[in-house]
């Protein structure tokens, strides 16, 4: 199924005019709303804003650590808060880095290729915003280019840049399809991502191993349920 994505800046209540309201016997919109690039290609980090310094970021660790009733002082946890800062370092990198600036190579010698390139089991890596906690599993892309292609290792990276700041599943999806379908224009975009929670398999209902799957077709892959299901095909392969 199509992964539903709600508009990232909904209007307020009071925005909304009476001939918006539909009345109640009127089938809701079922089309996915769309991202706007400007809320996505970029980094995510402006300098221009203002963020807490690195000892303030540490002392925030230093407060969780007293809340859950340990001793920030002991010995095992005198350098947690400075572990813990370099650790989100790494983990949200992507805030930092620029989506469009990976897709931006592009090469046209493809000897009049015009079937779609599939990249399967790209592994990832990221964290669920609603509670911090991991979620991990393989991307897989595909696209039909028009005239020129992107080096393959481009799509792995693009997933790392989305997969490395918080997010949700059906986020992560859209986004990665709508960056390859706004900056390289290709006839169509396939993405399907499977994952495991740990916020569902080590908390709350505690059902390790539980997938959770998504997808997102654009052009072609949407139009066409055929090569919807040769990809679906190819991301299966015969083993699976």
């Amino acid at each position: 199924m199509d992964a539903l994505i709600k508009s990232l800046r909904p209007g307020k209540p009071s925005e909304i005019r009476p001939s918006e309201v539909k009345s109640p016997d009127v089938a809701p919109e079922t089309r996915s709303a769309e991202l706007d690039p400007a809320e996505f290609l970029a980094a995510a980090v402006r300098a221009d804003l203002p963020r807490p310094s690195r000892a303030e970021a540490e002392q925030a660790v230093h407060t969780l650590l007293s809340y859950i009733g340990e001793n920030p002082g002991r010995e095992g946890l005198l350098d947690t808060p400075r572990r813990v800062v370099e650790a989100f370092d790494e983990l949200y990198q992507g805030y930092h880095q620029c989506p469009a600036e990976v897709l931006d190579r592009t090469f046209g010698e493809t000897a009049g290729y015009d079937d779609f390139v599939l990249v399967r089991d790209i592994e990832f890596t990221s964290q669920c915003e609603h509670h911090m906690m991991p979620f991990y599993g393989r991307a897989h892309i595909a696209y039909t280019p028009v005239e020129r292609v992107v080096g393959l290792s481009k799509l792995a990276r693009l997933t790392d840049i989305f997969a490395r700041r918080l997010q949700t599943q059906e986020h992560l999806t859209a986004q990665i399809a709508a960056a390859i379908d706004e900056v390289l224009k290709p006839r169509g975009v396939a993405v399907l991502i499977e994952a495991e929670h740990t916020c569902m398999s080590v908390r709350g209902v505690a059902k390790h191993g539980a997938m959770t799957f998504t997808s997102r077709f654009t052009g072609m892959f949407r139009d066409n349920p055929a090569e919807q299901q040769r990809f679906l095909s190819l991301v299966r392969g015969p083993n699976r």
